[in-house]
């Protein structure tokens, strides 16, 4: 009778544990999309030529013509085959099986680079690894068989084929998904340029990709597929969450921006906002809704403008905490979309070459109290702490057009305990942004700078969302 009862009960042990096992062996499946399927998607046009080399300073760079993919066919699109300039710069002496892919834009009318970016050649020669840059993601202008008389490039070539896709429900209509197949592709050229007797048989088996705006919404989905990307910088898409993020933007303006103009036009904005259409795209493009995937715990390094034209400051709170460590955050104070004039591609550097030599990136935290209060606790001791704050009398609005480069900073010394705590007193009219950098020796020849979250006191929504279909109806919608 025991030895019956003490069977059953191994049996039953058994069964847990398979049961268990099961379990956990589902949650552990990375749920596929359309972006793994047209990533997978064998396309038989990708190929590339060298067409140019250039002679640097310390460096040769490689001049590639790309062609990527076959995104449509002529039946929708002028120019199905997607095509490309990819610049490879090799530094005379190479360090690294490490190589960094900076993912641009342009236009498909432009001819053969015939220099290279600053950014570029410094961080090759710098590094001592191979730098490259694509151009042309998305290609632009195209024409579309519905439209023939309207280029579209950047905002309005999203837009116009989210829409699309809310017409037809075919994924593939989502151009963002050729966006993310050109860096995949990119790296493919790369590596088997490098390995050819042109590139000097140059052995490249992993990548830090970079990109900004859409293109650093790219840098994240092309890290999200693609396992030779060990780590990433996406560069002022302070958008993920996006329909959060959407509502926060017309809550605090009461009005969308200008730089959303083409999302306006297209109907998305309000009006696909919460709706299963929307969402369904969403559940393709947003990087947050991959945020479970394993190899979104790459190290990740967001590179933000304070005062961003499409973005809000604070934007951040509604992705970053749910985003898997290795991340790492930093506003640029008054800098707009364009970061320019800031320090960030120093920032990058510094980042990169930690991931070249395998060098931990410092560790800290914070928390927000209910005042809008900031405290950062530290574990490695950082060389300078700022409190960085601007105010707008009028608005809830820090854009840099508005309110110029109204961000002023003051030395923060430690607390007691060791923390640092920013703290501002509401202004007597209008809205204050704060938020505090930090500086740390990074081993190189450029400090690393990171940023907490940006904290807005009086935190208060002056607009509703839902006011927002009554300023932009959608019989306004032109598309």
């Amino acid at each position: 009778m025991q030895n019956g009862f003490g069977r059953a009960l191994k049996l039953a042990f058994l069964l847990l544990l398979i049961g268990a096992a099961f379990l956990i062996s589902a949650s552990a499946q990375v749920r596929e999309t359309a972006l793994d399927r047209y990533i997978a998607k064998p396309d038989p046009v990708y190929g590339w030529k060298l067409v140019k080399t250039i002679e640097g300073e310390g460096y040769k760079a490689f001049v590639l013509e790309l062609t990527s993919q076959t995104w449509r066919t002529e039946a929708d699109v002028d120019r199905p085959i997607w095509k490309h300039w990819l610049t490879v710069v090799k530094p005379v002496e190479v360090k690294s099986n490490k190589g960094f892919l900076f993912i641009g834009g342009g236009s498909n009318l432009d001819p053969a680079p015939s220099k290279v970016s600053d950014r570029t050649a410094r961080m090759a020669v710098e590094t001592n690894t191979v730098v490259a840059e694509l151009g042309m993601v998305p290609n632009q202008p195209l024409y579309f068989t519905d439209s023939k008389d309207k280029r579209r490039s950047e905002d309005d070539l999203i837009a116009y084929t989210r829409v699309k896709h809310f017409k037809t429900k075919d994924d593939f209509w989502l151009v963002r998904l050729a966006m993310v197949k050109s860096g995949v592709r990119a790296m493919d050229a790369i590596q088997e340029f490098m390995a050819s007797e042109q590139g000097g048989r140059v052995k490249i088996d992993q990548f830090v990709v970079a990109g900004g705006s859409k293109r650093g919404w790219t840098t994240w989905l092309v890290g999200t597929v693609d396992k030779r990307v060990i780590a990433m910088v996406p560069m002022v898409i302070d958008a993920l969450n996006s329909e959060a993020v959407t509502k926060h933007h017309f809550e605090a303006y009461g009005f969308f921006s200008s730089a959303l103009n083409d999302y306006v036009n297209h109907g998305l904005f309000p009006h696909k906002i919460g709706t299963p259409e929307y969402r369904a795209v969403l559940n393709i493009e947003d990087p947050y809704n991959y945020r479970d995937r394993p190899s979104l715990k790459m190290p990740k390094f967001m590179i933000n403008a304070a005062g961003d034209e499409f973005f809000l400051p604070d934007n951040s709170q509604f992705y970053y905490r749910e985003m898997p460590e290795e991340k790492h955050l930093r506003y640029v104070p008054n800098a707009k979309h364009n970061l320019a004039g800031s320090d960030a591609v120093d920032s990058m550097i510094a980042f990169y070459q930690s991931v070249l030599s395998n060098a931990p990136r410092p560790n800290f935290s914070w928390k927000k109290g209910k005042d809008g209060s900031i405290v950062v606790t530290v574990v490695d001791k950082p060389k300078e702490v700022r409190l960085w704050q601007a105010t707008n009398p009028k608005a809830r609005d820090f854009r840099l057009d508005e309110i110029g480069k109204a961000y002023l900073s003051t030395v923060l010394n430690p607390e007691k305990d060791g923390s640092y705590i920013g703290r501002v007193n509401k202004p007597v009219k209008g809205f204050t942004a704060f938020f505090i950098e930090l500086t740390f020796d990074s081993g190189g020849k450029y400090p690393f700078k990171f940023t907490t979250e940006v904290s807005v006191v009086p935190d208060v929504l002056p607009f509703k969302f839902k006011d927002a279909a009554k300023k932009y109806p959608a019989s306004a919608v032109k598309n």
